[in-house]
Order: C-alpha cells, then structure tokens, then sequence
C-alpha cells in the first residue's frame, strides 16, 4: 500500500505521557471474577483505560491526543495483560481504533474528538459485513457485525462493508472480499447483541453489532484506500501502512499474559523444587521453565522488533518488510500460545482449578492466539511471496 498525501493540517508538537498500565492493572486485579461472569469490561475498569490514555494514544496531536508510537503501546498493553489480558485487549484496541478513525475527513474527526481526546472507539472491521447504500451526501447502512471488543463501553464503533453501493461506482469489481467503505456510528445509532460466550478472553465483552438503519454523513466514513494516506507532516503513526501495524495490538496481550502465566507456573514450581534440583521430577519441571522462559521472551523480541520498525522513520516501507512483520507477529503468538500450553499442561491438578490464575491465563492465551490475523500459514505464505518477488526482481 502506498502513501498518498492529503491537504496539510496543523499539527503541534505538544508532548503527552504514553498510557500508565499501573491503574487499569490494580483496578483489574481485583475484577477478575466480574469480567469472567459478566463477559466484558465493568464500566470503572472501562474509565480507567481511558483515564490511563489507551484511548487518545493514537488521537492526533490537534485534538489533544498524543500521536504516540507503537512500542510505548505495545510495552504499555503487555504489562497490562500480566495482571488481565481482557482488560489489555480492550485497551489496545480503544488505541488502535483510534489511529483508524484519524484518517476520517476533519469534519469527522472533530465531530469524534472535538469535546475530547479520550473517546472510545470499538470496531468490527475484519471480516465487513452489512449493506450500504448511497443516500444524499452520505449512506444508510444496516446489518450485523461480529466481534466487536469493549463494545459496551465505546462511545462509537467503526463498521466495515463490503465493496458495491458502499465503493462507489466500480466498487463490485473489486470483488466480494473487498472492505469498500469503513462507517463511524455514534452510540445510540446501535444496538449490543449479547453473544459471546467463548472459553478465554471473556472479559473483552467481544459482541455482535447490530443496526437496524443508520444514516452516516460522508464526514464518517473513510475507505481502505485512505489507511495509506497522510497529511504532511503528520506523525509517523499515521503514515504508516495499516498491514505493517495491524497485528501488534492482538500479539501484545498475548506476550503479558505469557509472562504472567510464567511468573505464576515458576513461584508455584520454586516453593516444591529444590535449587539444585534433586527431588523426582526436578529434570521435567527444569525443562519445562527453560523452554517456556525461552519461548516467552523470545515472543517479546519478535513483538518489540516488529513495533520498531514500524516506529522508525528512516526505512521505506516495503512488501518484504510489511511481510516480516506478520511473520514475526504471528510466529511471537505461536510461541507464547506454546510457552503457556505447556506451563499448564506441567502444572499439575493445582492448575486444573476453575478460579486459578494459570488456568485463566491458559484459556486467554490459546482463545486471544487462535484470532484469524494470527495464522501462521497465511503469514508465511506472505514473506515467501515477498522474498521470492524480490529475489526474482534481482535477478533481472
């Protein structure tokens, strides 16, 4: 995808602390059982992720944001996910759905941002869905969309349709997996369908979207094109392309909740292992911390590599590079996924209990690392492409 520019706005240079995981964690420490019955953020722990600055993190600067990088979120969200990964989750994504809503016209973003920086924002963009027809200066959209996290909280949603009416004229062509137009639909224009009951993550809230009919003027909507565009002078997270980055917020909680689950397994494994390991069963309980601890940090390398790139200015940014950060985030899920499978699976009759933190580490881990975005295959299948293309190209 590549940069376009669009008319230049002002953009002051106004320095804003990164978000704080410290409250949202202590706040989280003590929801465990309320985000696991009730499926989704509480609403004090919803605040807080705002009130810590997940939400403005990627808000343009001239609207209060902070125009942030991406290692200071990926590094704010993993501490997070040690304490609740739920929580992290949604906080990632309130940031991330942000950096998507500042490419909208700048009627829209001051219709979202004018009042505030710290607006929550949720999204149910991958896979679209609904219609979308033309209508005056701007559409009427209808239908259901899965999956949308923290979406009781959001103060808006941000919905993907496919190509046709919603792209334009020309937009059927594109085919049927096409995303032709992402709409910004204001709370009270939706409603919440209660629908998620899954194994881990429970907290996340990740419901169905859905609207009966809704008129979004042209101000609240923005195309797939458009995520490759930029101001002059805008901040390098909003001139980046969106494959380069999409994948960080989902591998970030995955990476704390690991540590977590990690920090767990090895103070329950000191209290029953002697140091010089002599006791049955010490050579099984010494490999399994090895190997875990090696898998986890080695996911945090790949994560903290892929967010530096992304936050460097000086590469320009290429297929193959776009290709090798899929590669590594994904590749960072599996080896989390794996550290954590095999703490748990070490663990014992301890970790099998249904409130024990391992246990709901475990659950979080293999649900948040099964996400579509996340496969391996499809990831590799990318980087071969983009290696061989560029070894074919220099061979010419």
């Amino acid at each position: 995808m590549e940069l376009t520019v669009r008319p230049p706005d002002a953009e002051p240079a106004v320095a804003r602390p990164g978000p704080d995981a410290d409250a949202p964690s202590d706040l989280a420490r003590g929801s465990v059982r309320a985000l696991e019955e009730g499926r989704r953020l509480t609403p004090e722990l919803a605040g807080a992720l705002a009130d810590a600055g997940f939400a403005r993190h990627f808000v343009p600067r001239r609207w209060g944001g902070r125009a942030g990088g991406f290692g200071e979120l990926v590094t704010a969200v993993s501490v997070l996910a040690e304490t609740c990964a739920s929580t992290a989750w949604c906080g990632a994504l309130y940031a991330a759905h942000g950096r998507l809503a500042a490419h909208l016209p700048e009627d829209g973003q001051r219709e979202l941002w004018g009042a505030s920086p710290d607006v929550r924002i949720a999204a149910a963009v991958a896979p679209p869905s609904g219609t979308a027809r033309r209508c005056g200066d701007g559409w009427r959209i209808s239908g259901e969309w899965g999956f949308a996290s923290g979406v009781d909280h959001a103060d808006w949603v941000l919905l993907a349709v496919r190509g046709g009416d919603a792209d334009g004229p020309g937009g059927a062509e594109r085919g049927p997996g096409a995303i032709g137009r992402i709409f910004a639909v204001p709370r009270g224009r939706f409603e919440v369908r209660d629908t998620w009951h899954p194994l881990g993550m429970r907290g996340t809230g990740s419901h169905t979207v859905v609207v009966g009919e809704a008129f979004v003027p042209e101000r609240l909507s923005l195309t797939l094109a458009d995520l490759g565009t930029a101001r002059p002078g805008a901040a390098r997270c909003h001139r980046v392309p969106f494959p380069l980055v999409a994948q960080l917020q989902f591998v970030a909680p995955i990476v704390g909740a690991a540590r977590g689950a990690l920090r767990t397994w090895t103070e329950r494994a000191a209290a029953r292992v002697p140091a010089g390991g002599r006791s049955a069963g010490a050579a099984g309980v010494q490999q399994a911390l090895a190997r875990s601890a090696g898998e986890v940090e080695a996911a945090a390398l790949l994560l903290e590599g892929a967010a530096a790139r992304a936050d460097e200015d000086g590469p320009v940014v290429t297929p193959l590079l776009i290709a090798r950060n899929q590669r590594d985030l994904a590749l960072a899920a599996e080896l989390a996924a794996g550290a954590v499978d095999r703490l748990f699976r070490s663990s014992g009759a301890a970790g099998q209990a249904v409130d024990d933190p391992l246990q709901r580490r475990w659950r979080d881990v293999t649900v948040a690392a099964g996400h579509g975005a996340l496969r391996f295959e499809n990831a590799a299948a990318g980087y071969a492409a983009a290696v061989f293309g560029a070894a074919a190209g220099g061979a010419r």
